[in-house]
């Protein structure tokens, strides 16, 4: 089995959540066996080489739609269904503003061709411009042999919205806990992490008024998004000296943070999954989340949840989690559920159920399986 998954073409230069679940599942699943390759949806791809083709990011289907209707091959869609609209009519400024006026697919739409006209994206699919979001979406949803929800919430998403009723197998969101495990260190009660990059629908500005000139040591980590310097101008501008702005770190030195940090907080306007807080979560950090999105899917009860519009909301959650012992169930949960060895499990599921393959590659995966527990 050859499999290539293919990505948004700023897959490596903008990173977000995105670029980890793919990077992470092809690992995966190489080391189960399985030919994998990475591709980006600007570049040309020699279909006949690949058994199955695997799309990421259904709101993007401008990335995908000409690659699905050339290749003649089968594929998949890890649908990644993002709803920024809330943030879009609500909180952008200036020309931005009109977002206001429109449907949650036409200002995807809107910004698909925005960035394609400004060069800061490539578009794969020229008749998206007069299909559109929504045609487009759904004659992508209508070929493919399955869909990879991150969760069954995901999933009743693109029911609810584009009534599709395709074969689905949910492919969770995962963290790598030979990497982000609880190292049981003594937690500073008043430092509270935040990693994510700083553009507007992650929230920092209600976040840092939330703390500003608190108890609370807050670290924002994260780089700037390239397409919001105004929105990293005003957070800049907003925060008070007990706020600290790191763009990088390197992994050992995230790795430490996570695990003197009491609490780890995103309060998004909306997440499917949040992957910091899953790390965060897997290293003994309280988790303070946002309440719109796929969030209760994974975290249930284990979470201090936050209303984004409202920082006082924010503020009482994280005063919450601060003053609480860390749940030693929330990290069985994500051993149990919420990893990539999990993540990969249910994508080769998936793959073989499209190409009814034999048993054999069930059966090598079982073998990576046992030997990922052994190690």
């Amino acid at each position: 089995m050859k499999v290539v998954l293919i990505a948004r073409s700023t897959l490596n230069k903008v990173y977000g959540g995105d670029t980890v679940q793919v990077i992470k599942t092809a690992d995966y699943l190489k080391q189960a066996g399985i030919e994998v390759d990475i591709r980006l949806s600007s570049e040309r791809i020699a279909y006949k080489e690949y058994d199955l083709l695997h799309f990421f990011n259904i709101t993007r289907p401008a990335d995908i739609l000409r690659h699905s209707r050339v290749s003649g091959k089968p594929y998949v869609v890890s649908t990644i269904l993002c709803d920024y609209s809330e943030y879009d009519k609500n909180y952008r400024k200036g020309i931005s503003r009109l977002f206001s006026y429109f449907s949650t697919d036409t200002i995807e739409y809107i910004k698909t061709i925005a960035r394609c006209l400004l060069g800061k994206d490539h578009l794969a699919s020229p008749e998206f411009i007069w299909k559109g979001q929504v045609k487009s979406i759904m004659e992508i949803l209508h070929g493919a042999e399955m869909l990879l929800p991150n969760s069954l919430s995901e999933y009743k998403r693109l029911v609810n919205r584009y009534g599709t009723t395709a074969n689905h197998i949910i492919v969770p969101n995962g963290v790598d806990l030979s990497l982000f495990q609880d190292k049981h260190i003594e937690k500073d009660p008043n430092l509270v992490l935040c990693v994510a990059r700083i553009e507007g629908n992650k929230n920092h500005i209600n976040l840092i008024k939330a703390l500003n000139n608190t108890r609370f040591k807050l670290l924002l980590v994260g780089k700037p998004a390239p397409n919001q310097p105004g929105y990293y101008a005003d957070c800049i501008k907003t925060a008070a000296s007990n706020i600290e702005f790191i763009d990088y770190l390197p992994l050992p030195d995230l790795i430490d943070r996570y695990q003197h940090a009491k609490v780890h907080v995103l309060p998004s306007w909306y997440e499917t999954t949040g992957l910091s807080s899953l790390e965060a979560a897997s290293m003994g950090c309280n988790i303070v989340i946002t309440d719109k999105g796929d969030t209760r899917s994974y975290f249930g009860d284990y979470a201090f949840y936050c209303n984004p519009v409202s920082p006082e909301s924010i503020y009482q959650a994280i005063e919450k989690a601060s003053l609480v012992p860390y749940d030693e169930g929330l990290y069985h949960t994500i051993a149990n559920n919420y990893t990539w060895q999990k993540a990969a499990s249910q994508t080769l599921k998936a793959y073989q159920t499209v190409l009814k393959t034999d048993e054999q590659l069930s059966h090598a995966f079982h073998y990576e399986k046992v030997s990922f527990a052994a190690g």
